[in-house]
């Protein structure tokens, strides 16, 4: 059942999409528009409150600083990158209006599980998209190498700090696509007293 009036939370939430980040274009969100979708991307469930998250905000005059960087770090991690690789790395830093860097921030040592505080760092990354949606913008969550890299990682934050992934905001350039989504038939299952392992499951 689909609700067709975009006005309403569940058409928010059935009509999200990503978009290319190498496609977004002008305008993005603002500066307030951005402190808004952070502060309801940080309502999301967090078992002991800790907030296991953090949120750097790269401003577009520091974006060209962070190219840079992202070239120099590439060029260390990997002997073998090519001249494209590095225009690659380069126009991933300076891709969309809009682009903040989720890490993931645990409390190590703390009776809530790791495994608990990394997932709660991933609903905040899909509360941002959601609330970029809402406010008519477009967004995209990517990782690639410099979301495993502890150098980038280091630019924003320190171990045990790890980059969630970095989340572009802006304006589609081009209508967004819908993607093949898994039938609930093939995803969901009714489970009833006796069922076995999980490979012993039939979906």
């Amino acid at each position: 059942m689909l609700f067709n009036d975009r006005t309403t939370p569940l058409s928010l939430l059935q009509t999200r999409r990503s978009g290319k980040p190498r496609e977004m274009i002008a305008p993005g969100p603002g500066a307030d528009q951005i402190d808004a979708i952070l502060a309801i991307a940080a309502r999301t469930p967090d078992h002991g409150k800790l907030n296991p998250w953090r949120f750097v905000v790269i401003e577009d005059d520091q974006r060209p600083a962070f190219a840079l960087r992202l070239v120099e770090i590439l060029r260390a991690e990997k002997p073998d990158a090519t001249p494209r690789d590095e225009e690659a790395a380069a126009q991933f830093a300076t891709q969309a209006p809009a682009l903040i860097v989720v890490l993931s921030a645990p409390v190590v040592g703390h009776k809530v599980p790791l495994w608990e505080q990394e997932l709660s760092a991933g609903a905040v990354c899909m509360n941002l998209l959601h609330a970029t949606h809402a406010m008519g913008f477009v967004g995209s969550w990517i990782t690639g190498w410099a979301a495993y890299s502890d150098g980038v990682r280091d630019l924003f934050g320190a171990a045990p700090q790890r980059i969630a992934g970095f989340l572009f905001l802006g304006s589609p350039g081009r209508p967004l696509e819908e993607r093949p989504r898994g039938a609930l038939s093939e995803i969901v299952h009714r489970w009833k007293s006796g069922d076995g392992p999980k490979s012993d499951l039939v979906y």
